[in-house]
């Protein structure tokens, strides 16, 4: 049977990867697997080809880009660049795979536009703007700076929500992770 894919997208700071995570390690029934991006970015310490990510040059990169190899890619920064081949994909979900993508709104968005019914787009959303706030700061990692920055982008990607199969608000945890397991199982078992 052929794999579909599960693409989650989220403003930072609202528990998507760990939703993300929780899903994967409890619910090995449901056949997930994540997808591995190229990166034109030097590895780092542990992380290795092919596992952590394809590892090639920008030039690589960029001629990928212009043969329509990725599904989506992004341009972090100048000459630092990240993707998702089509080939890996496709490879993934003819063993049954479903593939699991950790993505920005915007990429969320074109992998479902390619897929459509073979792919479910799900939203994570804070509850509000001050409760993310309020994570960003208890997380203790960015500067007042970043994160206001970081909020400033989220408002933005809040505008994307409307364009996802299914949106679940974050508030409470263990219940984002069940509605998100109930709307996946029904998605992959059609139960």
């Amino acid at each position: 049977m052929k794999g579909k894919l599960l693409i989650f997208s989220a403003p930072s700071g609202t528990g998507k990867t760990t939703i993300v995570h929780w899903l994967m390690n409890n619910h090995p029934e449901l056949r997930m697997s994540f997808s591995v991006s190229c990166t034109t970015r030097s590895p780092r310490a542990g992380e290795h080809d092919g596992t952590d990510y394809f590892f090639i040059s920008e030039d690589q990169f960029r001629t990928k880009i212009a043969a329509g190899a990725f599904v989506e890619y992004e341009e972090v920064y100048a000459g630092c660049l990240y993707g998702t081949l089509r080939s890996e994909v496709d490879a993934r979900l003819l063993r049954g795979e479903n593939v699991v993508f950790d993505v920005d709104v915007a990429g969320g968005c074109n992998i479902k536009r390619q897929y459509g019914d073979e792919a479910m787009s799900v939203f994570i959303q804070p509850p509000s703007i001050n409760e993310l706030r309020r994570r960003l700061v208890a997380r203790g990692t960015d500067s007042p700076e970043t994160i206001e920055k970081r909020l400033a982008k989220a408002a933005k990607e809040l505008e994307y929500a409307p364009r996802f199969d299914c949106i679940v608000v974050n508030d409470v945890l263990s219940e984002a992770e069940e509605t998100v397991y109930s709307l996946v199982h029904k998605f992959l078992c059609g139960a």
